[in-house]
């Protein structure tokens, strides 16, 4: 580290003002408070005590915490590919082919994602002259994780500028944005190539080979919803899925562990829950949103149930917490420290509301299957309401207990 340390010292003066290469010293500031800690102080006489983290490192900790709905993915993109050719009937089967594919297919889009908004970032900061921002290492991120594996990747980067640019620049950068970045990519995704990033063919890799006869893509969603269109129980409907390759397939234990079809980091609850204990522990993100964003989903679900007109309301309403990207975006897209409430008590609020929107979208609105997105996104806009209702609140309560 000492040689990269010297290195770096030996080139700053190019960067510097006067030097050869000043238009571009934020560039070079980026990459050296990437490998070491800031030298910076706060100009002033006195003590000063340095915290161990700064901005930059509190986003690769929720990059660290994502890793393993990364990881998960990568093989599971592979796991269906096997599943949809009929090649393997064991999840540990052909464990590096399983692999290799996924890596194929997964990681194009990550590189996309992050040179695409790195790019975005770096113009913007040349251009303001200001340092870059660090919010795009958990964006470029999140970005491949809430798309299909099989997005094609001009559609990826494209999504990627317009929510860098439109979410975020526009706004005057990280820490200035109304709306979660990555999930307005998914949006513009969503609105502008539906049939790429939502059907039954898109979740499925087949490359070169021949679908299994009967066999379906189709997620859990919208078995679910089709389920209750039928008039046939949802849980039953679930479990009949795929029977050409065996019973199970979206039992409640498979939906929780993730063996699906989805996005790419979105399939695995067990993997988002694992992300969450690291956000939670390392004091990143907020448990209160996680876990009213959870218990929102699950009452709403148990007013749909006394409300049922039909099977898909009647859903139990635990599985509403396993079935679509609910954890994932509950866990890592509200809890963005930007665009969700600041307030104690209106964390409890935000996220309890967005459990609940997600379960309307959902079952009332078939258009929008996967509801946490468009609540997400909704909830993003009410969170500044939200916390000046709460803050008002306390203020008028502290003013009557005044005395004067």
């Amino acid at each position: 580290m000492k040689f990269l340390r010297d290195l770096l010292d030996k080139q700053k003066p190019l960067f510097h003002k006067g030097g050869k290469f000043e238009n571009l010293y934020y560039l070079y500031e980026a990459g050296e408070t990437f490998l070491f800690k800031p030298n910076h102080t706060a100009g002033i006489k006195g003590t000063q005590v340095k915290d161990a983290i700064d901005l930059k490192r509190m986003m690769i900790t929720v990059v660290i915490a994502m890793i393993p709905c990364l990881l998960f993915g990568i093989y599971n993109t592979g796991h269906q590919h096997f599943l949809a050719t009929g090649q393997t009937a064991g999840l540990w089967e052909d464990f590096g082919p399983k692999l290799l594919i996924g890596l194929e297919l997964v990681l194009p889009i990550v590189i996309v994602a992050y040179a695409a908004g790195g790019l975005v970032e770096a113009a913007f900061a040349v251009v303001r002259k200001h340092p870059i921002n660090e919010g795009f290492l958990v964006t470029g991120m999140l970005i491949p994780l809430v798309v299909p594996a099989t997005l094609p990747l001009w559609q990826v980067a494209l999504a990627t500028v317009f929510a860098v640019v439109i979410a975020k620049e526009v706004f005057g950068g990280t820490g200035m944005n109304i709306l979660n970045v990555a999930m307005t990519a998914r949006a513009f995704l969503y609105f502008a190539y539906p049939a790429q990033i939502s059907g039954d063919q898109v979740w499925t890799y087949l490359g070169d080979k021949t679908p299994v006869d009967g066999f379906s893509g189709a997620t859990a969603l919208a078995v679910a919803y089709n389920a209750g269109v039928e008039g046939q129980p949802v849980t039953e409907a679930l479990a009949e899925h795929n029977t050409v390759l065996g019973d199970g397939m979206f039992s409640f234990m498979n939906l929780f562990i993730g063996w699906i079809p989805g996005s790419i980091g979105e399939t695995s609850t067990l993997m988002a829950l694992i992300g969450a204990a690291i956000l939670i522990a390392t004091g990143v993100a907020s448990w209160k949103i996680i876990v009213s964003g959870f218990a929102g989903a699950y009452v709403m679900g148990l007013v749909m149930n006394l409300f049922a007109v039909n099977e898909y309301m009647a859903m139990a309403p635990e599985y509403h917490w396993v079935v679509g990207g609910l954890a994932f975006g509950v866990v890592f897209m509200a809890t963005d420290p930007v665009s969700a409430a600041q307030t104690e008590v209106g964390k409890w609020i935000y996220g309890f509301l967005i459990g609940v929107l997600t379960v309307i979208i959902r079952v009332t609105n078939p258009a929008y299957p996967e509801g946490i997105m468009l609540a997400v996104l909704f909830m993003n806009v009410f969170a500044p309401l939200i916390d000046y209702y709460v803050v008002k609140a306390n203020k008028k309560r502290r003013l009557q207990r005044a005395t004067v």
